[in-house]
C-alpha cells in the first residue's frame, strides 16, 4: 500500500476531538481510508452491512471496475485471457502472478493433469449420501474430506503444503465434480485420461461410459474452458471472503475451500446460473415465448414478487464484461449442436431484446450477466441444472486458493473479527421459572 498525500479528518458534533485517519492509494481504484485505530482513538466502531464500503484486505490478483464494465486479472483484461489463453494457463497466472513461459507451462500443466486421480475410498465416502442429493450437498461434504485423504498438506502456514494442496485441489476438483453427477444419475465412475486436456478431461469424466469410445468434440472442450476461465476469480465477493475469513483462523486449505464451495451454493451468487435457467423454464412451462411480455411487465410490478435473474449485477454498473464473451461462446455451441431453434435459447433471446430497449430495464443498467449465458451453454452441453453452481466452484477454487495464499503471506493478516452494533437488552437479572 501507498500512503496518500492527503489524509482524512473524521469530526464530531458532540464536541468531542476530531481524528485524523491515513489515506492509502492501491496502483488503480479508489483511495481507501485506515479506520484500524479507529476504536482505540474513538471508542467507536464503523456500521457497514454487507461491507459494501470496507476494503477488508489490499490484493494483487483481481481488479474490477464495475462503472467501465472492467475485468482484470493480474492486470490482464479478461478479454484478452479468454481468447489467448487456456484455464490452466489462467491458473498460473493467478496463482503465481505472471503468465508461464513455455517452459513453466509445461511443467505446470503437467503437474495438474497428473494430479486428478482421487483416493479410491472417495467413491465410498459417496456412497453415504442419497442419490438424489443436490449435487452442493455432495460437493461440500467431498471437498471437506480431502484433508481426511491428503493429511501430509493441512499445514496452511506451510507454503510447501500450500502449494501441493492448490495442485491437488485445482486436479481434482473437475474428477469430484464428474463423480457427483456420475453418482446421481447412477452410471459408473469414469477414471481421469491424462491424455486430454483439463477441459477435454472434465468432459469425457462426465458423459463418456465403459461400454463406447468417447471424442471430446473441440468446440465444447473450448465453450468449457472459457467458462472456466471467466469464472476463475472475481475479487472480494462472497465466497471468496469466506475463504478467507475461514483460512484466517488457520484451518487447513481443503476445509477452506470447502466452505467457499458451501458459501457459493446460495441463489444470490453461485446459484445465479441456475436460478436463471429456472426461471427460463417456467415461463416455457406456463406459455413460453409468447408470454415474455407479460412475465416482463410482472418484474416491473415489485408487488408481484416475480424477479428477474440473470440480468443486472452488484459490481458490475453497466455491462458484464464476461456476459458477451459467454454470448459469443453461447452461439458458437448452439450453432455446432444444431440448437439455434432451441426453444429455451429464443425464449432467452426474446427476454434479453427487451432488457435492452425497455427504458425501465435500460435506465435500471440491468443488461443480461455472465450467469444468464453460462446457464444456456452448459444446458446444451448436457450438464444439468442442479450441477451449474458445482461447475462453477470448479472454475473458481484457483481464485480462491490465490486469494487464500496472498492471505497467509500477507504480514498484516490477522484471524476476521468483525464488530457489531448491539441492540439487544441491556444486562438483566435472571429471573426463577416460578417468578416469570
Amino acid at each position: 500500500m501507498k500512503l496518500a498525500d492527503n489524509k482524512a479528518t473524521l469530526s464530531f458534533s458532540n464536541g468531542s476531538p476530531s481524528v485524523e485517519l491515513p489515506v492509502y492509494q492501491g496502483s488503480i481504484g479508489p483511495d481507501v481510508i485506515d479506520i484500524r485505530k479507529l476504536y482505540a482513538q474513538t471508542g467507536m466502531f464503523t456500521y457497514d452491512p454487507g461491507f459494501l464500503s470496507t476494503a477488508s484486505c489490499q490484493s494483487a490478483i483481481t481488479y474490477i471496475d464495475g462503472d467501465k464494465g472492467e475485468l482484470l486479472y493480474r492486470g490482464y483484461p479478461i478479454e484478452q485471457l479468454a481468447t489467448k489463453c487456456d484455464y490452466l494457463d489462467t491458473c498460473y497466472l493467478l496463482l503465481k502472478g505472471e503468465l508461464p513461459d513455455e517452459g513453466q507451462r509445461t511443467d505446470f500443466h503437467k503437474r495438474v493433469i497428473n494430479h486428478t486421480m482421487v483416493n479410491e475410498q472417495m467413491q465410498f465416502f459417496l456412497r453415504g449420501f442419497r442419490r438424489d442429493a443436490h449435487p452442493m450437498a455432495v460437493l461440500t461434504g467431498l471437498v471437506g474430506a480431502l484433508s481426511a485423504f491428503y493429511h501430509d498438506s493441512t499445514d496452511i502456514n506451510n507454503p510447501q503444503h500450500r502449494e501441493i494442496a492448490a495442485i491437488r485441489l485445482i486436479a481434482k476438483m473437475p474428477t469430484l465434480v464428474a463423480m457427483t453427477y456420475k453418482y446421481g444419475v447412477g452410471q459408473p465412475y469414469m477414471y481421469p485420461d491424462n491424455s486430454l486436456s483439463y477441459s477435454g478431461n472434465f468432459l469425457r469424466m462426465m458423459f463418456a461410459t465403459p461400454c463406447d469410445p468417447y471424442k471430446v468434440n473441440p468446440v465444447i472442450e473450448r465453450a468449457l474452458d472459457r467458462i472456466f476461465i471467466l469464472h476463475a476469480d472475481h475479487e472480494q465477493n462472497a465466497s471468496t471472503s469466506t475463504v478467507r475469513l475461514c483460512g484466517s483462523s488457520g484451518t487447513n486449505p481443503f476445509a477452506a475451500i470447502a466452505a467457499g464451495v458451501a458459501c457459493l451454493w446460495g441463489p444470490s451468487h453461485g446459484g445465479a446460473n441456475e436460478a436463471c435457467l429456472n426461471m427460463l423454464e417456467d415461463i416455457q412451462a406456463n406459455g413460453g415465448i409468447e408470454k415474455v411480455g407479460q412475465f416482463m411487465e410482472q418484474v416491473k410490478d415489485k408487488s408481484s414478487g416475480v424477479k428477474l435473474m440473470g440480468f443486472g449485477h452488484r459490481v458490475y454498473k453497466n455491462y458484464d464484461p464476461r456476459a458477451k464473451l459467454m454470448q459469443e461462446t453461447c452461439k458458437e455451441v448452439l450453432a455446432e449442436l444444431g440448437l439455434e431453434n432451441d426453444p429455451l435459447f429464443k425464449l432467452a433471446m426474446a427476454l434479453e431484446k427487451i432488457a435492452l430497449e425497455d427504458d425501465y430495464f435500460v435506465q435500471r443498467k440491468l443488461y443480461p450477466n455472465v450467469d444468464f449465458y453460462s446457464g444456456i451453454v452448459q444446458r446444451a452441453i448436457g450438464i444439468p441444472v442442479n450441477l451449474f453452481t458445482g461447475i462453477f466452484a470448479l472454475a473458481r477454487t484457483v481464485g480462491w486458493i490465490a486469494q487464500l495464499n496472498e492471505m497467509i503471506g500477507d504480514p498484516e493478516y490477522k484471524i476476521g473479527r468483525p464488530r457489531q452494533l448491539y441492540t439487544g437488552p441491556t444486562a438483566r437479572p435472571y429471573v426463577p421459572v416460578s417468578k416469570r
